[in-house]
């Protein structure tokens, strides 16, 4: 196994330690793992918070900071925080205003948060709940009833956190997050399997000169297996499969997401037949993200995501923010 790591057991601690070093901006909490923007609570504000296994980086701590995310709870390595985390974070962040907790669509991230938002309204928060169930690879996976939370919880902690920033209600902030999960989709694409420190070799077999398509980000099943394709299919493939979905009527903002182990060079090519495909369909690009937001770990591969949107996402999504890994308009 070769990782940059000391031992398995170890290693989401010594990442936050080094998140904490990095980061005087926020703080955070080693032995609760929890990661807190440092102003937080913010007065008269509604704080989002969000979480799940660790080994999707920048997700979710990445994404804490003004104009998204109030707090992250990271789990080990793919498996869900616990309730304990999601309460103790919705505490730090409270500002009276109320809690959003934005949660991907697996079983145990679900069942966790919604326990933690009973925990946390028996002390007096009040919390609202967001499911982001955007890839449309598959219906139901091993891991999720319905379909799969990925690329799409990037747009809505960027969008609703926007909202928040602007001191927006909880129910407004909440009906934003919902109309951006209702109008996002995602595909995912595995070129090879990750490894996970605990287990030391790759998580699934993938022959050689085979690919996945449609792939989980804990590297569950897509829809099916190939032969090595081109950048040029799989972009056709993929946008394909998103467009004929999520079927847009009007502008949308593009993630072209690495999975941890591409390096750029090779998503910037993939964008450009990302565009390509997309020009091709008639549908028009409003704005582009191209890099690597939900990972995991070292898994080679890409995701597309598509949001719809109208004016007032699109100036949510233009909003300021300043986050370890998204900052812009500051």
């Amino acid at each position: 196994m070769r990782m940059l790591i000391n031992v398995p057991e170890t290693v989401v601690a010594d990442a936050l330690r080094g998140m904490a070093a990095a980061h005087p901006e926020l703080t955070v909490d080693v032995e609760r793992r929890v990661v807190v923007r440092r102003d937080a609570p913010v007065a008269g504000k509604v704080a989002l918070v969000s979480g799940g296994g660790s080994g999707h980086e920048p997700l979710h701590g990445g994404f804490v900071g003004p104009g998204m995310l109030a707090a992250a709870c990271p789990g080990e390595v793919f498996t869900s925080p616990v309730p304990d985390q999601m309460v103790r974070a919705a505490a730090a962040v409270d500002s009276g205003a109320g809690v959003l907790f934005v949660v991907k669509n697996y079983t145990g991230d679900v069942l966790n948060f919604d326990m933690a938002a009973e925990l946390a309204e028996d002390e007096g928060v009040r919390v609202a709940r967001v499911l982001v169930d955007d890839d449309v690879a598959v219906t139901d996976s091993l891991y999720t009833a319905g379909r799969r939370g990925t690329g799409g919880t990037l747009f809505v902690e960027k969008i609703a956190g926007a909202a928040a920033e602007e001191g927006a209600p909880l129910e407004r902030v909440e009906a934003v997050a919902r109309r951006v999960n209702e109008r996002c989709r995602s595909f995912g694409v595995a070129l090879s399997a990750c490894t996970t420190p605990a287990k030391g070799s790759p998580t699934f077999d993938l022959p050689e000169g085979e690919l996945e398509l449609g792939i989980g980000i804990h590297g569950e099943p897509g829809r099916e297996r190939r032969p090595m394709m081109t950048s040029r299919e799989i972009a056709d493939f993929a946008v394909d499969a998103v467009v004929e979905d999520l079927r847009p009527s009007g502008p949308v903002i593009a993630l072209v997401n690495g999975m941890g182990a591409t390096p750029l060079l090779e998503l910037y090519g993939f964008n450009a037949e990302v565009q390509r495909v997309l020009g091709e369909r008639g549908v028009p690009v409003a704005r582009t993200l191209v890099g690597n937001y939900v990972t995991s770990l070292d898994m080679a591969g890409c995701s597309v995501t598509l949001c719809e949107v109208d004016e007032e996402l699109l100036r949510l999504w233009d909003a300021p923010v300043e986050t370890p890994a998204l900052r812009w308009g500051r």
